[in-house]
């Protein structure tokens, strides 16, 4: 499972994003604005990590030792999985649906936003 100092050099390397800590301690990853990843809120030593994905995506991972649907977010009509436990996913499995996270959130940004930003979607 994936450190906070490696979710968060992971992260970095995402063009245009933009990191703050809040909710309660939370390393919150955003573009243009707008969410696209989460790590934090875990008693333990690991963060649990949090982000967007497809209709499709959400219907397996759900369904998953060590992932739910994220709090809060899911609630609200979202698609979002939150890994909380073992076994979850692998480093690469993680990274790889962070970057789809990312590139979701990229492609409902506005066109003028993607352009200041210097994003293609």
């Amino acid at each position: 499972m994936m450190s906070t100092d490696q979710y968060n050099k992971f992260c970095t390397d995402f063009a245009a994003s933009t990191h703050v800590v809040q909710w309660g301690g939370a390393h919150v990853w955003k573009v243009g604005g707008k969410v696209f990843a989460i790590a934090g809120w875990s008693k333990g030593e690991l963060p649990f990590v949090t982000f967007k994905c497809s209709l499709i995506a959400y219907e397996v991972l759900r369904e998953l030792p060590g992932l739910r649907p994220a709090p809060y977010l899911a609630a609200r009509g979202g698609k979002w999985i939150q890994m909380h436990g073992e076994p979850g996913l692998s480093d690469a499995d993680m990274e790889a649906h962070i970057t789809d996270s990312y590139r979701m959130v990229v492609k409902k940004l506005t066109r003028k936003l993607r352009a200041e930003l210097n994003l293609e979607a």
